[in-house]
């Protein structure tokens, strides 16, 4: 067979069509009138590619349409003449699927966002980074970014709030959202942002906190930890009501036990805060004594090494301590939520509560700048009283009923 051999394509003839020579490629082209430029490529391995021969914009294209027999004849022919139309109004079909083959994937997309945005703007860049490592780089980590439409986006929402809940689906569709708008805003995403105009699940407010009969059953679950440091942790979080990780990366150098004060020099907010400890806080820190190292709850035991030498992660001796409590649905932070709920029983204004627990809340920072840490700490230590006398009061009862009083 010569090679620019032009007939009337057919399914037969272009099976017959056997390998040429090793090194070279035939070219055999369609008669059809309307298919003008439609070819198909014979390789020395036997594999046969139909292709559109054209001039575009001045020069000579050879433009891939798909494989035979996989694509037949016919379908090759319609392909033509889409193309062939599109070059005729001025397209260029090859600088599309070239700019399509250049596009980054939503892999990569991420990665800009997460060096460019997350990691130098929020301290939650971690979470943002295990949310899409669990829940994104399968699906959608290879994908082209124009590829993902909203049909994609509200699938995985639905999906994810199905399997994790409505919190988690609604914090993956705001990363998406995240990572699309400063895809635009960076020239790497283009059209419309896929998780816009998205619905969110609804998310019942979380209000969890320990109940007076659940203390005595916490403390002792508590108590029966091994690991001192993650009890003393635990006790902190409680005393304090400040977020795990301020509590498991405390400073001796930023303690004053004399004063009865601990600076956090970096929280959640972005700001400094300072807390008030009780005095039972105030006691747990003066047992611990430094050993040298800068850190209040250096690794040790079951806690995870971080980098910096701390405590980093109890989550396996937490879900054990609640577990032996008989309380499966209490979470660390609801130790925090607890201090400010036993304030508010105990008087405290909102105020108080939000100053002593550093929340933001732009419609009251001027009150809570008036504030100074004496009420805060008043506030604080009634609540921690009210805390600890539920538990002693247990321990009384349990006394007496050994005592068979």
């Amino acid at each position: 067979m010569g090679t620019n051999r032009r007939f009337r394509f057919t399914k037969d003839d272009l099976t017959a069509i056997p390998p040429p020579p090793s090194g070279r490629r035939a070219y055999v082209y369609d008669t059809f009138p309307r298919a003008k430029g439609l070819g198909l490529a014979v390789t020395p391995a036997g594999t046969k590619t139909f292709f559109l021969h054209r001039r575009v914009d001045g020069r000579p294209e050879r433009i891939r349409i798909g494989s035979f027999p996989t694509l037949t004849v016919e379908q090759a022919r319609k392909a033509a003449i889409t193309l062939n139309a599109e070059i005729d109004q001025g397209g260029n079909p090859q600088d599309d699927r070239r700019q399509k083959r250049a596009e980054i994937t939503f892999g990569e997309l991420f990665a800009e966002y997460l060096e460019k945005h997350a990691k130098p703007h929020k301290k939650t860049w971690r979470q943002d980074e295990q949310l899409f490592d669990g829940k994104l780089r399968g699906p959608w980590g290879a994908r082209k970014v124009s590829s993902i439409s909203r049909r994609d986006v509200q699938s995985l929402h639905v999906a994810v709030g199905r399997e994790s809940g409505n919190y988690r689906a609604n914090r993956l569709l705001a990363l998406i959202s995240s990572v699309f708008n400063k895809g635009a805003s960076w020239g790497l995403a283009k059209g419309e942002n896929p998780a816009a105009g998205v619905p969110r699940f609804r998310e019942r407010s979380r209000e969890r906190f320990l109940q007076a009969d659940e203390l005595p059953r916490f403390f002792k679950a508590l108590g029966e930890e091994p690991n001192q440091a993650i009890q003393d942790a635990v006790l902190l979080m409680l005393l304090t009501g400040a977020r795990r990780n301020n509590v498991l990366s405390m400073r001796w150098e930023d303690l004053d036990l004399r004063a009865g004060l601990w600076h956090i020099p970096d929280t959640k907010s972005g700001e400094s805060h300072t807390v008030p400890l009780v005095p039972q806080a105030v006691a747990i820190l003066e047992a611990r004594q430094p050993d040298g190292s800068p850190w209040v709850l250096p690794t040790q035991g079951r806690g995870r090494t971080s980098a910096s030498g701390h405590l980093a992660e109890i989550k396996t001796a937490w879900e054990n301590i609640r577990v032996r409590a008989g309380l499966p649905g209490l979470r660390l932070h609801d130790l925090r939520r607890t201090l400010g709920s036993w304030q508010a029983a105990q008087g405290a204004s909102l105020a108080v509560i939000g100053r002593s627990l550093a929340h933001k809340n732009v419609s009251t920072t001027l009150i809570y700048s008036r504030l100074t840490v004496d009420p805060v700490r008043e506030s604080m230590e009634r609540a921690t009283a009210a805390i600890f006398a539920g538990r002693e009061a247990d321990s009384d009862s349990a006394r007496e009923t050994e005592n068979g009083d």
